[in-house]
Order: C-alpha cells, then structure tokens, then sequence
C-alpha cells in the first residue's frame, strides 16, 4: 500500500515581544551584558505586524506567493513590500501576537497562563473572528487577572512574562516549586510550541477538508522536550495538541532529532499508513522561542530590523493511497548511517545519492531537491551564507563527479533542481518540509515527477554524541489517476466472449475423453 500526501499546511505567528524577553540571545545577554549596546537598540529594530505581513518570505511560507516569484525578486527582502500583503494564504496563515497569547492561554490545561482581563476583553472578538476558531476553542478562554495580580506573579513568584507592544499583560506560571523542568521558562517555551502546534493542526484540517475525526495517529517532530525531575523529555506534545486541536479519534507521539526530525517523522508516519496500522497519521510541529533573534546582534549591527520574529508551524496530513495524491516512495530513503561520517560530500553521498543508484535514477531525473530552505536574507548577514544554495551547488557538483552533469551546466542545475530558501531559521521547520505543500500542487498539476526532501541535523549539540544525522526521502507523483480505464464492453461482445469460452470448454472436455 502507498501512503500519499493528502495536504500541508504551514502557520507562522508574529511575536516581536517574545524575541525581547524570550529569545536565548537576549537572554543571555541580559546575563552576561545587561547594560549592552544591543540591547539598548534592539526595540527599535523590531518589525510591526504589518511589516511581517509584508515580508516576501512570509507571504511564500503561507503559499501567496511561489519560491519562483521570490527567486526573481533582488536580495535583500527585508527593504521591500511584497505586492501581496494578506495575512491567510492557501497553505495557512500569519497570526498576530495578540491572538497567539489568547491561543496560548487556550492551550493550559493547568492554570499556568494568566492574562491581564482587559488585555481579554480588547482581544476576544479578533481572536474568536479567526476561521481557525471555533466555539470549543472560544470555551476554554477565561476571562483573566487585574493587572495587579500579574505583575505581582511576576515579581514575586518568578512567573514569565508575556508582552504585547511593550507592556506586561500576562505571565506563565511555574508549574513546580523547585524543579527546573516545570519553571516558568520552560512552561513558556513548551507552551509556545503547544499552542503553534495546535494552530497548524486546525489549520491543515481547514486547507485540506479533512474529517478530525479520521485522524488516527499525530507525530510531533518540534525541537522542545516536556516531562518533570524523574522522565525530562517524556513528551507527549503530540497528544496534548491534538487534545485541543479536538482530534479525538487521535493517538499520537513524539519525534526528537534536531533539524532532521521533520524527515525522520514523515518516514514513520509514511511507514505507519503503508503498514496499514492508521489510515491517517498528521506529522506536526509547533515552534521554539529559544531561535527568536537568534541572529540579532549582526543583524542591529547592520542596520536591518529583527527578521527572527517568527514562531512557525506546520502540519503534514498522510493517508492510504487515493490514486490521485502523490506518494512517499518509502522504496527512495536515504540515512546517514553511524559509520557515513561528516565531511560535506560523505553527508549528501549518503542522503542522495545512494537511495538514486538503488533505484536505478541519474541525480538529474530529481526536478526538485529540498534540504534546509533557510531564509538566507536572515543567514547572510550572519555569514552563514546562502544554506539551500550551498546544498544544491554540493549535489551538483556530484553530478558532475558521476558524469552526469557538464561543468558548464552547474550554475543551471541549482536554478532548475533548486529553491531559494524562505524558511524561518527555527531548526526544524526549514528542514526540508516547506516545500511540500507546493511540491503536491505541481505534481497535482503535471508539473513535477520527483521531489526529494532532505532533513539534516546536528546531534553533537545534545552533548551525547559527535555523530552528524540525516534522512531523505522521494516524494512521487501518482499514476494512479492516469491509468486507462477498461474499455467498455457491450452486450453483444459479452454475448460471444461466453460462447467462445463454452466451445473452448466443449473442446477440452472432448479432447480428455480421446485420451
């Protein structure tokens, strides 16, 4: 059996106060150099959200806008309006902080989230006009604290506090008194990507039409970890999302590996539907406040605003095989296996083209590859470079090495095998999964045949392993649908195909009595 991709769908919520008092860079700045330059002119480099809106990237992360209108457009990005300024797309949508903060308190289940009443009141109408909410979301609001009582749990319990403009409306409270799993920090950052993870989940049921109740099973692949003292990373963000997103016919679980986890998930999930033990399965993702700003200080440094704004999300819907959809060929995967290594050739070997030989395939008869699409109007100025070009220009160069590509023909092949990367630099949500939305249109289309979606990642950051990490996998357009039908057969021919079989029978039976 084929599991196919049914739908994706891709959110992203603007929270420019949570880069200030949330973002690990300003955190740890406000450490070590509470006094800094930086810290003093980052509010000033703080985008509205009317500006994300705006922001070319953005708007083809929603799906308003293609990676080939982006690619014509001149870098840098972040000096220019896009022509399309609508916060809902085809894949998803840009969701306010007012909104999100509302979304969050929505999100607790253990009375941790506490937002001023007024801050409520002035909001409620907006975040209830969403099409992404409905009245069980609505329900579960409650109508919040006097302003008093806030900065008080801020002051005097070590709550977090959460920022709309620049002023305190809310805080996230300590779940335990002493450990360090259930601060206040930690429930904030948990609580995020929770509340991200529920707006992709109702957001992909909304863009693709599917029942909630047909979801069978949903893979959470975000970089944060939940649990207490006795099990830190236990999970279940999976479980806990679906909860809300009202999935109630959902099981679910949790898939950590840094930035490759979205890959490593869409294999499992892919595996599951073939396997026939669900016949739905929603790969999702909320997003980690730790990345906010993450590059700030080159960026103040150059004069560009705060581009690192973003929590992002998305959400990835696989059923049985329709005919129709295309299809994860769980025959193409490549891994990087303990003993591949890491140097940069050793790495894409392993990822691309090892799955192709097994296969028979020439790296050229991929039309798309998609590895880690980071923004590189964010990368640049931090001199990381251009990431997906990188990628592209180190398979190309394979290409060339194998005979399969002319030298000349190099700079070509990243323009027709590549993107341009338009990611939020969130870890895991630029690993690859961007392009799956639109990488489904062109294949509904006839456009595309084969797209491969590389996730990479870097396990030496958990301090356990040096190892390097990496799995790919082949998405293929269905042939399903273009199959010929049989031809129709009136009666006539049915007629003589009967007696043609009686008298091939009436043959048979007189040949055996001869014997």
């Amino acid at each position: 059996m084929k599991s196919v991709i049914r739908g994706a769908g891709y959110v992203l919520a603007h929270t420019p106060d949570m880069v200030i008092h949330n973002g690990t860079t300003q955190t740890t700045e406000r450490i070590v150099n509470p006094a800094s330059e930086y810290l003093t002119e980052l509010p000033s480099h703080i985008r509205t959200f009317e500006q994300a809106v705006a922001y070319w990237p953005n708007q083809v992360y929603i799906g308003n806008r293609t990676p080939d209108e982006l690619a014509a457009v001149p870098q840098p990005w972040c000096d220019k309006v896009c022509d399309c300024t609508d916060r809902y797309g085809r894949f998803g949508q840009i969701m306010p902080q007012n909104e999100f903060l509302l979304l969050m308190q929505v999100c607790d289940v253990f009375d941790l989230v506490k937002l001023d009443s007024a801050f409520v009141a002035a909001n409620r109408e907006a975040f209830a006009a969403n099409p992404l909410v409905d009245e069980t979301i609505t329900a579960r609001l409650q109508e919040g604290l006097d302003a008093g009582e806030i900065a008080r749990l801020v002051d005097e319990e070590g709550a977090e506090g959460l920022y709309h403009l620049g002023t305190l409306v809310g805080c996230v409270k300590r779940a335990h008194d002493i450990d360090a799993n259930l601060s206040a920090h930690v429930m904030h950052e948990n609580l995020v990507s929770k509340a991200s993870s529920v707006l992709a989940l109702l957001n992909v049921v909304h863009c693709t039409g599917i029942d909630k109740n047909d979801v069978e099973y949903v893979i959470d692949c975000a970089e944060e970890a939940c649990g207490d003292i006795n099990q830190r990373g236990g999970g279940n963000f999976a479980k806990s999302a679906a909860e809300i997103a009202g999935l109630n016919s959902a099981s679910g679980s949790d898939c950590r590996a840094f930035c490759a986890a979205p890959a490593h998930a869409i294999i499992d999930a892919a595996a599951l539907v073939a396997s026939g033990a669900y016949r739905t399965v929603v790969v999702t993702a909320g997003g980690c406040t730790a990345k906010l700003g993450m590059n700030g200080k080159d960026h103040v440094k150059k004069g560009l605003p705060i581009m690192e704004d973003m929590i992002a999300g998305f959400a990835v819907v696989l059923t049985a095989d329709d005919g129709v959809n295309p299809y994860i060929n769980l025959q193409m995967l490549g891994r990087h296996s303990v003993g591949t290594g890491s140097a940069p050739q050793a790495v894409i070997t392993s990822l691309v083209t090892d799955p192709l030989d097994r296969n028979g395939l020439k790296i050229t008869d991929v039309d798309k590859y998609s590895p880690e699409m980071q923004n590189p109007d964010i990368t640049k100025p931090a001199g990381a470079g251009d990431v997906p070009m990188a990628n592209y220009k180190m398979i190309g160069a394979l290409a060339v090495k194998r005979g399969e590509l002319q030298r000349a023909e190099l700079a070509d092949f990243t323009v027709r095998h590549g993107l341009t990367g338009w990611a939020p630099t969130q870890g895991h949500i630029p690993s690859g999964v961007p392009y799956i939305g639109f990488a489904r249109e062109d294949m509904l289309s006839g456009k595309l045949r084969r797209v491969m979606i590389i996730g990479k990642g870097s396990l030496f950051l958990g301090r356990l392993t040096n190892l390097f990490d990496g799995v790919s996998f082949m998405i293929e357009a269905n042939e399903g649908a273009k199959e010929a039908a049989p031809a129709a057969v009136d009666e006539k021919q049915i007629r003589g195909m009967i007696a043609e079989a009686m008298r091939n029978f009436a043959d048979t039976l007189a040949a055996q009595a001869g014997e």
